[in-house]
């Protein structure tokens, strides 16, 4: 699909709420094609509501959010997915009892097109389909570096490499903008680098545009192109890595005007 010139993604004047609480409040920010562009604030800040607007889970009352041009406002997260936005999740979403293969297979799911009877035969297109898709899978698998895990259970990942073929489904969608929900939550120090030398691999090999959102201040300060604040819904600063690290209002609500 042909990009469009400027922002890949718009979200503007977006205000959602659920009865009289307010999650977001006339939240407006862009995300350029290959940029990655990371969202910080305190706990109940709107950050995960931002991401279900995203992906179609919650719809806002006011605003418009639109992906090269084309509003994503109404539309399922199944087709939101099919115009290329992918998402990890903080929490684990992987089929315990599948392999990691098997799992990264199901991030290709909306790119299959085999009828039903061409698929239980496994013959002509179906066959065709699943070779060309297993090589995809493979491609990931080697970026990842994935490769000895590849036949292991999901169930019996370590931790770190979950969350890595986690990432791996993702990017098996072929996104256009990847949404990453807390990468390195509950990792160790060395997990942690390892998955941000894999992010800038990704953005490195792909081009990717990226959302991040993470509460390890570090990583995001090292990796992002641009940061936009938000406490209790509103946005509160937006820029340069060090320019909203060392906003008065960012410093006020991460540490209650103790600084």
């Amino acid at each position: 699909m042909e990009r469009v010139n400027g922002p890949l993604l718009e979200f503007t004047g977006v205000t959602l709420r659920f009865g009289g609480v307010t999650a977001l409040d006339d939240v407006s920010f862009e995300v350029e094609p290959g940029e990655l562009f990371a969202i910080i604030g305190p706990n109940g800040a709107g950050k995960t509501s931002i991401f279900n607007c995203l992906n179609g889970v919650y719809r806002p009352q006011r605003g418009t959010i639109t992906l090269d041009g084309t509003s994503l406002l109404g539309r399922a997260p199944a087709a939101i997915a099919g115009l290329g936005v992918a998402r990890t999740f903080q929490n684990l979403g992987l089929f315990a009892h599948l392999t990691l293969i098997e799992n990264l297979m199901l991030g290709r799911h909306h790119l299959m097109h085999t009828g039903f009877f061409s698929g239980m035969f496994w013959w002509g297109r179906a066959k065709r389909e699943e070779i060309a898709h297993r090589a995809a899978v493979e491609e990931i698998v080697e970026l990842l570096e994935l490769e000895p895990y590849r036949r292991m259970p999901a169930g019996l990942l370590p931790y770190g490499v979950a969350k890595r073929a986690e990432l791996g489904r993702a990017l098996a969608m072929e996104p256009r903008l990847l949404l990453l929900d807390e990468p390195v939550a509950g990792m160790n120090l060395e997990e942690t680098e390892d998955t941000a030398r894999y992010l800038l691999e990704v953005r490195r090999e792909l081009g990717l545009a990226m959302i991040l959102v993470e509460h390890d201040m570090s990583l995001v300060m090292d990796l992002a192109d641009r940061v936009l604040a938000l406490d209790f819904g509103v946005v509160i600063a937006t820029g340069k890595p060090s320019e909203v690290q060392d906003d008065p209002h960012v410093i006020e609500a991460y540490l209650g005007g103790a600084a």
